[in-house]
């Protein structure tokens, strides 16, 4: 038996799906930033936003909680702290517990870098104002009818992926996946969309 082999059956089956999903969602997590971070068009979230029915959020959908990617997060951070304190804590429900708050901790470190990012990336030497009117994407984050409450979208400008916030006037929900062309600039964040779909005459 292999090294490897030996030291993986010593482990008692809490601990290989631990580790199972701490090496999965680890090169999802690295395989997105780079992908974020070099500019290209992340598909990782389609038809991964949840719609919660009759509940409404006022807060920036950029810190919207159902998103593919920070349920790779929560699980990043559950399955490394139970893989790093599983010598330390005899308890395994007390390392759970940790556990599910340091997922949750990373899961808002995660959503507050990003926005971070987003509104440094905006604020950049991209004029929204100039340039978004009539560009191309796609809907990240579900957009609500009639301007309802604000979505996400990820448009190209000047050959480069940007993410905003987005309304639209159509009378259905715009799915995320939904491909969209930027009809109107509200502000230097907000943009308002239509469905490709419904712009053909």
């Amino acid at each position: 038996m292999t090294v490897m082999t030996e030291w993986w059956t010593s482990l008692d089956m809490f601990m290989k799906v631990m580790w199972c999903i701490a090496a999965g969602s680890s090169l999802i997590f690295i395989i997105e930033s780079i992908l974020t971070f070099i500019g290209a068009d992340v598909d990782f979230d389609t038809d991964t936003d949840f719609d919660v029915a009759d509940h409404s959020f006022d807060a920036d959908p950029s810190m919207n909680l159902y998103t593919f990617r920070n349920l790779v997060n929560f699980l990043l951070g559950v399955s490394w702290t139970n893989i790093i304190l599983d010598d330390y804590v005899t308890s395994r429900v007390v390392l759970m517990i940790i556990a599910i708050v340091a997922g949750i901790a990373l899961v808002a470190a995660v959503m507050y870098l990003f926005k971070w990012l987003s509104r440094m990336q905006q604020s950049g030497n991209i004029d929204v104002f100039k340039s978004a009117v009539g560009c191309y994407g796609k809907v990240y984050l579900t957009i609500p009818a009639d301007r309802k409450a604000m979505g996400k979208v990820q448009i190209t400008i000047n050959d480069s992926v940007r993410e905003y916030d987005a309304v639209t006037d159509s009378e259905e929900d715009l799915k995320t996946g939904t491909s969209i062309k930027v009809v109107e600039v509200l502000d230097a964040s907000t943009l308002v969309v239509e469905e490709m779909n419904s712009l053909i005459i």
